[in-house]
């Protein structure tokens, strides 16, 4: 089986890839919730439990559970030498600029023996006063008089439970994402590393894009229609130039058998802040949306160009035709699209908000979804859909759902 096998939203689950939320969560503060990309601070330990209940449906509609924190340990388990070289590589990109501090963020991570251990204070963030203090005040720097001990040297990542976002997996390979924002951007380093590194995947994963492109694309845009074509949004958090240089990249790949993109341009916005926020696929035949993409959604076919020579001559045209009927000629059946919340005008703004449309389909009419969406829940059964309700009161802070918590890895065939 390859390491990495998905070729749609709704073939049966059978690997996929999550995280702990874990202590960064603790390091978020009332003045640096917008910093980190949150509106509330969840409470660790009820998020939590919430998170093991997830895990735990997923587990007994026969789902193999992995975790990042645990992928990237024994990485660095089976490969030794390369924990400086991550850690060097860590620090960089987590902006610690003044010498004295990388050298001394190195030194006190580097003491942490036990490689999970290690990976999850990378993710938790390390605080000045954690560094060793005589070191510290050996040689006095203004960095040093002006900054409190209390203040992070390395920030915490408390996204990290969205597994969806830092790449996507497409056939038997991966789009490694170079993310919207500069709080995120660390969180796609372990899956650099798994990749390259891990035995389970190491020269068995085709790469269509990586994270240092120079534009960028979140895992939460991308969606897998079928072998051949993938849907992608044109969001807040994903260039249209980013889509352009994903499909050439793909069409040039044999490898690849992605041969149209749906490009779905959608308002950008932090309640749509991504593709699988208002439309996700949750059978053969049926998408839930929301209603508020209507007015001013726009879906343009990328296919290859007409120079089968060239590596940049792209085909690229707006398709002017219902979200029903485009979704219908691609998939080949009679797609039925329901509304969050039923179309209410309230009832599908707060449902939304409180991601009733990020679904994770785990099996065709089975989906896992927050149990705080009571009337899309109920509008999906009275289509035929099961579906299986989780709870989210903690969760759901964070702004999103099941699918965001979820990098599938293996759907079956």
């Amino acid at each position: 089986m390859s390491a990495i096998n998905v070729t749609s939203e709704i073939k049966p689950l059978k690997e996929v890839l999550v995280h702990r939320p874990g202590k960064e969560l603790l390091n978020l503060t009332p003045t640096t919730l917008h910093e980190l990309l949150f509106d509330d601070i969840p409470y660790l330990k009820v998020a939590q439990a919430e998170h093991d209940e997830f895990v735990q449906i997923l587990r007994d509609n026969g789902v193999k559970v992995y975790y990042l924190e645990d992928l990237m340990a024994e990485t660095l388990d089976f490969n030794p030498e390369i924990k400086k070289k991550f850690l060097k590589q860590f620090i960089k990109e987590a902006g610690v600029n003044t010498p004295k501090y990388r050298d001394l963020v190195f030194d006190y991570l580097m003491s942490i023996e036990d490689n999970k251990e290690f990976v999850l204070k990378t993710m938790e963030g390390v605080q000045i006063y954690e560094l060793d203090r005589d070191k510290r005040v050996m040689e006095k720097s203004l960095v040093d008089l002006v900054t409190e001990d209390t203040s992070f040297i390395v920030d915490p990542m408390p996204n990290l439970y969205f597994t969806r976002d830092p790449f996507a997996s497409v056939g038997s390979g991966v789009v490694l994402n170079k993310m919207y924002s500069v709080t995120r951007s660390r969180e796609t380093i372990y899956a650099e590393y798994i990749f390259n590194y891990h035995p389970r995947f190491k020269d068995e994963v085709e790469m269509f894009y990586d994270r240092y492109q120079e534009c960028h694309i979140e895992g939460g845009d991308v969606l897998n229609l079928n072998d051949h074509v993938i849907a992608v949004g044109i969001s807040q958090r994903t260039e249209a130039g980013a889509i352009d240089k994903l499909a050439k990249n793909m069409f040039k790949n044999p490898n690849c058998k992605i041969d149209t993109i749906l490009a779905f341009n959608i308002p950008e916005s932090r309640a749509f802040m991504h593709l699988d926020t208002v439309f996700t696929q949750i059978d053969v035949d049926k998408f839930t949306y929301h209603p508020g993409i209507m007015e001013t959604l726009q879906v343009f076919e990328i296919t290859e160009g007409d120079d089968p020579n060239s590596d940049e001559d792209l085909n690229v045209k707006e398709i002017n035709d219902s979200l029903e009927n485009i979704l219908s000629n691609y998939l080949g059946v009679k797609v039925t699209i329901i509304p969050c919340a039923g179309g209410d005008a309230i009832a599908s703004e707060r449902e939304q908000w409180n991601d009733g449309t990020n679904t994770l389909c785990i099996a065709p009419g089975t989906v896992v979804v927050y149990n705080r969406n009571n009337i899309t829940n109920e509008i999906l059964r009275e289509h035929g859909i099961r579906v299986i309700e989780m709870n989210s009161a903690e969760l759901s802070r964070g702004r999103g759902g099941p699918r965001c918590m979820s990098m599938p890895l293996i759907r079956e065939d």
